[in-house]
């Protein structure tokens, strides 16, 4: 009886609260409403009349060595109007066949708004559970899933670096070009990456982003909705990375909406609009619509048609290369001025310098050669047997000095490349030599945390003036020659000491922060080099970083074939980068003069902080 007189006091109290307008009104709040989202379809995604209508075909692909022991599903559209005596272009999307995506292609390829294009719609690996895992209860037939597989969606699309894209340029495509169609039809895709797009949704997105962005020259055309560029694997990354770099040939189509993701991972919806921003601001081509919607593939397939058309406008002209907002990339580069080839066919290249005269040398360490490069550019070999000098340095006195891994020696080599042991008993890696004549020599010895910095003094005294470090490389010293700057290779750091009058280090620090590939647990911080106005450029894994004196990247330059082991300012005005780069050297000019360690010290102007 209490409790049903409760029940009608709190009933009547509710009424009575609704019933005076002038009385505030209480809420119960409960979770927020999603918005109803309402996207027509497109027309573009409908089957129309008297369109001719593409093929779907199905497969399963199971031999992967890039993502070994995974098995998925692809389909293959390929349309009415494709012959296999042109090769077609291709779209690949991620997480299989989306968006209606064949009947927009079969409108938009009749309507001529889009190529004749090949999809290859891709699912994700799982690594199945070992047929031989045993039973909970082995008596129970239909106890047959004791253990779970491995889904491989977010490794294989959350994380950068070029595995997914080599898996879907190395595996897949030509997996493809081994089917034929149902009437026969052999299928030939095009190599060419102006002719070829990719997609996907939420971390097929950033898959698809990662694979145009990893290899611009096999795809130029980027469809992302409500893309995962969040901390879940390093995308949130991307957004000063893009900034960084020099901006590649790409058109990027972006979709997300107010009410996307908002976890542990990140902020979706702010993550694409600062995506949006950055590639903007970094001179790309890209286009963006913004919605209400929540974590799901509705507006993107409202949109789709419509991005698609805009991806493929204006083909077969390639898609333009823009123009970065980065001051310091327009501060250092030369407009058309690209990378050139010094030389090719090397073990592997390493320790360029250059002389008084800008006369570039650099060394084939595992071939035991020094290569000379004139100003003229012509190449010819100055010295052999060199018991494996990698890093090498000009000195005042004109001599080319080496640290020889091999021969555990330091070596010094007049003009005409007789050479003279400068001492013994040290497994130098790289060295560096200042203009008072002091020798400065790191000695990695190994991965542990016992690398060596050597002092050799002009009257052949050494010793060791630091030690601890991760596999100390790249050796430099700052324009005023009054710190000495020492790359750690296993780290992302670059370390700043102070130079003592008697050559000494003091106030060490870890000072230069570097950016570290998806790929690598380190820098790969190699060879070092100043600029005039005191920039540090350091050859890394992800390229040569470029940093101020405050110790910042502000920019990336990457070498054509992507690798760089060390680098040096040459040519009659010291205006020309070298960058030795595996089997390749590579060469390109710039607006800044470089900082010879064996020239007079000069004072660069402070930075900005």
């Amino acid at each position: 009886m209490k409790l049903f007189r409760f029940t009608l006091l709190t009933i009547f109290f509710a009424l009575s609260i609704v019933a005076q307008p002038n009385q505030t009104s209480v809420a119960v709040v409960g979770p927020p409403q999603q918005p109803q989202e309402t996207y027509p379809p497109h027309p573009d995604s409908q089957v129309q009349p008297n369109v001719p209508k593409g093929e779907v075909l199905k497969f399963t692909f199971e031999n992967s060595k890039i993502f070994p022991g995974t098995t998925r599903e692809y389909s293959v559209y390929v349309p009415a109007q494709y012959k296999p005596d042109t090769s077609a272009c291709v779209y690949v999307n991620q997480d299989g066949l989306q968006w209606d995506a064949d009947k927009v292609f079969d409108n938009l390829i009749h309507k001529k708004e889009m190529p004749i294009t090949i999809g290859v719609f891709v699912r994700p690996g799982i690594v199945k559970a070992p047929s031989y895992t045993a039973r909970t209860n082995p008596n129970d037939p239909r106890d047959t899933n004791a253990a779970l597989d491995r889904f491989n969606r977010s490794f294989e699309y959350d994380g950068l670096g070029d595995a997914y894209a080599r898996f879907i340029l190395e595996e897949i495509l030509p997996d493809v070009e081994t089917k034929k169609t149902s009437d026969g039809r052999a299928i030939r895709l095009s190599k060419n990456g102006n002719d070829r797009a990719i997609g996907g949704s939420s971390s097929g997105a950033i898959a698809a982003f990662t694979a145009a962005w990893e290899r611009p020259d096999a795809f130029s055309r980027v469809f992302s909705a409500i893309g995962t560029y969040v901390g879940l694997r390093g995308g949130d990354r991307y957004h000063t990375l893009l900034r960084k770099y020099e901006p590649k040939p790409l058109r990027i189509f972006l979709q997300s909406g107010t009410n996307d993701n908002n976890h542990y991972g990140g902020d979706w919806w702010m993550a694409n609009q600062t995506m949006e921003r950055s590639l903007t601001f970094a001179g790309y081509e890209v286009k963006h619509v913004w919605g209400e919607g929540g974590h799901n593939g509705k507006h993107g397939t409202a949109l789709f048609p419509d991005a698609i058309r805009w991806l493929w406008k204006d083909w077969p002209n390639p898609v333009k290369v823009g123009v970065s907002k980065n001051q310091v990339l327009t501060d250092l580069l030369l407009p058309g001025e690209g990378w050139q080839m010094v030389g090719e066919g090397y073990k592997f290249s390493e320790g360029p310098v250059a002389n008084a005269k800008g006369e570039v040398f650099f060394a084939d360490g595992s071939s035991n050669n020094i290569w000379k490069v004139a100003l003229d550019g012509k190449l010819t070999q100055f010295a052999t047997n060199t018991q494996g000098v990698y890093g090498m340095a000009f000195g005042p006195d004109g001599k080319l000095y080496g640290a020889a891994s091999n021969g555990q020696k330091v070596f010094s080599y007049d003009t005409s490349g007789q050479v003279t042991t400068v001492t013994s008993e040290l497994k130098g890696n790289d060295i560096v030599v200042a203009n008072n004549g002091n020798i400065y020599v790191t000695d990695p010895k190994g991965y542990e945390p016992q690398s060596n910095i050597w002092l050799i003094k002009p009257n052949g005294e050494k010793k060791i003036v630091d030690t601890g470090l991760r596999f100390s490389n790249g050796i430099t010293i700052s324009p005023d020659q009054t710190l000495l700057y020492v790359a750690e290779m296993r780290t992302h750091w670059v370390w700043s000491y102070q130079i003592q009058p008697d050559g000494t280090l003091t106030h060490k620090q870890k000072y230069y922060w570097l950016h570290v590939a998806d790929t690598a647990d380190d820098s790969g911080a190699d060879g070092m080099r100043v600029d005039r106005d005191g920039r540090l450029y350091v050859a890394t894994r992800l390229g040569v970083q470029i940093c101020d004196q405050a110790g910042r990247v502000n920019a990336i330059l990457t070498t054509p074939n992507g690798k760089s082991s060390n680098l040096t300012f040459g040519g009659p005005d010291f205006d020309t980068l070298y960058v030795t780069a595996g089997d390749k050297v590579y060469k390109r000019k710039l607006k800044v003069k470089g900082a010879n360690a064996w020239d007079k010290p000069n004072k660069p102007a402070a930075p900005r902080l």
